[in-house]
């Protein structure tokens, strides 16, 4: 489980200081789940970003995606593994920084794309070659904008 606490922000922002109305990590696991479209941004060899969306999963804490080695993203993940998945609501925010990297058990694999196939009516599997990214998240931030200075959170995960 991830720990909360409030993000780093400059003062102008008026974050509370206290804990009173951080966001349950329940409440970002619903959102993550429930997304349909995730945005997910690497960075290119000259360090500019490339954002684009994807169909997705969040499973046990991690993010899985579909993109082949050949594309802008799976270049740009094979050089640098830094990765931030977006959801797309600027009302109720969540933003995952983490690592990327292949997804490699086969068990996994089949329940994953079975998954997939479930959640968009697109019958794919993950096995025999297909890649599938896993993004293993190293900080998530999250708020609703109504009420963001009570709102914005920071969670943490323990190294992996």
């Amino acid at each position: 489980m991830p720990e909360a606490e409030r993000p780093k922000f400059p003062e102008v922002y008026g974050i509370h200081a206290d804990e009173e109305g951080l966001l349950d990590w329940s409440w970002v696991e619903e959102r993550l789940v429930s997304a349909r479209n995730y945005w997910v941004t690497t960075v290119r060899p000259d360090r500019s970003p490339h954002a684009m969306p994807v169909w997705g999963l969040w499973h046990a804490a991690a993010f899985y995606f579909s993109s082949s080695p050949d594309s802008r993203k799976g270049k740009n993940l094979a050089a640098n593994p830094a990765v931030t998945v977006n959801l797309e609501s600027g009302d109720e925010v969540v933003v995952v920084e983490g690592t990327a990297g292949y997804e490699s058990d086969e068990h996994l694999l089949r329940r994953l794309g079975e998954g997939y196939s479930r959640k968009y009516s697109f019958d794919v599997s993950f096995t025999g070659g297909r890649p599938l990214y896993v993004v293993r998240p190293r900080v998530v931030y999250a708020w609703v904008e109504q009420d963001f200075p009570k709102t914005a959170t920071r969670f943490t995960f323990p190294a992996r």
